[in-house]
């Protein structure tokens, strides 16, 4: 009996050890299953977001393609959109309303970030100059950043807005630059993405200034013949003509936002997947550890019953 009392007394703070470190490494393994399963659930959801952007992407495209032609005619009048990289804005006048175009949502890689940085730049560089300036956002994202960076410059900001973006949600939106007081600005500055193809975005800017009423030198649309009063034709083209611009830049930041929602969120899949094979390999090697310290514990429970 008294070699069984001596075996027993080996064997028993081993088994405790074992089944301590068994209980461990079963937590350990549970945790990182959990891991894995939480990040597979991810991954299909990111894949499923990457399709259904694709698809509102050829929709978007669609509607960019007929919303290009229908606003070539202001170009005559407001030129060409400028790119805001490496851009020096001096051409700008003393008081300006800026109106970044933001989405509603996120998730969509830095199209956002693009846009509002560089309307906090835009917004240094005319203080740096003397010049004045005033906000009004549109876009819920846009919104939340320039809140925090330039908050006192926002006197209204446009949210809520409903995608696919038609003419008649342009007109409401042109409207409200008119209430927020757009013929007090010598200038308004549209700032948007501007869609080029699914993998390149760049960031442009226009400059919409008032046309010149009659009677100036530079007097607008001088060259034709206007039927009725000339001052009142004038401002209500000038509201077509903001319609217009919303109309425009509002299609191309749809466009711009899906394709980078679609290429975030294959990234974001990519990301999962590598995670997925880490953890994975993770938990291999824990459970292998597991196993190899359970057979030497039997084993070296087995070697003290010998002895």
């Amino acid at each position: 009996m008294a070699p069984l009392r001596m075996a027993t007394r080996r064997i028993a703070p081993r088994a405790m050890s074992l089944f301590s470190q068994q209980t461990r490494g079963m937590a350990t393994e549970k945790q990182i299953l959990m891991q894995i399963n939480s990040t597979t659930n991810i991954a299909k959801i990111t894949a499923s977001m990457k399709m259904v952007s694709a698809a509102k992407l050829k929709g978007d495209e669609t509607r960019l393609a007929l919303a290009t032609p229908f606003n070539a005619w202001t170009t005559e009048l407001c030129g060409e959109p400028k790119e805001m990289e490496d851009a020096t804005f001096e051409e700008l006048p003393n008081k300006c309303l800026l109106v970044p175009f933001t989405s509603e949502k996120g998730l969509c890689g830095g199209v956002n970030s693009f846009v509002t940085r560089g309307t906090k730049r835009l917004v240094k560089i005319l203080a740096d100059e003397g010049k004045e300036c005033d906000i009004v956002v549109f876009g819920e994202k846009g919104r939340a950043q320039l809140r925090r960076a330039v908050e006192d410059k926002i006197i209204r900001s446009e949210t809520d807005i409903v995608s696919p973006g038609t003419f008649a949600l342009a007109s409401a939106l042109a409207q409200e630059l008119v209430e927020a007081g757009a013929s007090d600005y010598a200038a308004i500055v549209f700032l948007y993405n501007h869609y080029v193809n699914p993998a390149v975005y760049k960031q442009m800017y226009k400059v919409i200034t008032p046309m010149k009423p009659v009677g100036e030198e530079t007097e607008s649309l001088l060259e034709y013949e206007v039927e009725g009063i000339k001052d009142e034709v004038m401002a209500d083209l000038q509201e077509y003509m903001i319609a217009s611009q919303v109309f425009h830049s509002f299609m191309d930041g749809a466009a711009s936002e899906q394709s980078s929602r679609m290429a975030a969120m294959e990234n974001a899949s990519k990301n999962a997947g590598e995670m997925i094979d880490a953890l994975t390999l993770k938990y291999n090697r824990a459970r292998q550890s597991r196993i190899t310290t359970e057979l030497i514990e039997i084993i070296s429970g087995a070697s003290a019953l010998d002895e």
